[in-house]
């Protein structure tokens, strides 16, 4: 914060990005966790993340070509995916679209259970896309009839 004198403190940016919002004494948030690339590996595409339900995850394994990191914990199973890999897809539910692989209802971060050879640690969205949606029943975005 900078001030001029006679003048009010000019706030900047950065004081202001500083700033807590909410009323004074309240608790503080919950912690976000993100999915992080394991060491030796690069992103250079950014990284979203899928996340199903626990019980779908095995199901999925078998029927993906490649897979990148799989992380799980007791509820969830998440794939790291490139960034945006939901533009023009509506993932099917149950599943979960994490922007920046991001985590926020998730208490603590889960463990790695898959790592690809090399260093990409992405799982190919399409067949992940397709794969989810034989599992639950859902028909693909493009095969859908159109209404007029």
């Amino acid at each position: 914060m900078s001030t001029v004198p006679g003048r009010a403190p000019v706030l900047t940016l950065d004081t202001l990005v500083r700033l807590k919002r909410g009323p004074a004494g309240a608790s503080a948030p919950e912690p976000v966790h993100r999915l992080t690339v394991p060491d030796g590996m690069t992103a250079p595409l950014g990284c979203d993340a899928i996340s199903v339900p626990a019980h779908l995850g095995p199901l999925l394994m078998p029927r993906l070509p490649r897979m990148g990191c799989v992380y799980a914990d007791e509820a969830h199973w998440w794939w790291l995916v490139p960034s945006d890999s939901d533009y023009a897809l509506e993932w099917p539910a149950p599943a979960r679209y994490a922007t920046g692989a991001i985590l926020p209802d998730s208490p603590r971060l889960p463990g790695l259970i898959h790592r690809p050879d090399g260093t990409l640690p992405y799982t190919p969205p399409i067949p992940l896309y397709l794969a989810l949606c034989r599992l639950t029943g859902t028909a693909p975005i493009w095969s859908r009839p159109i209404s007029a």
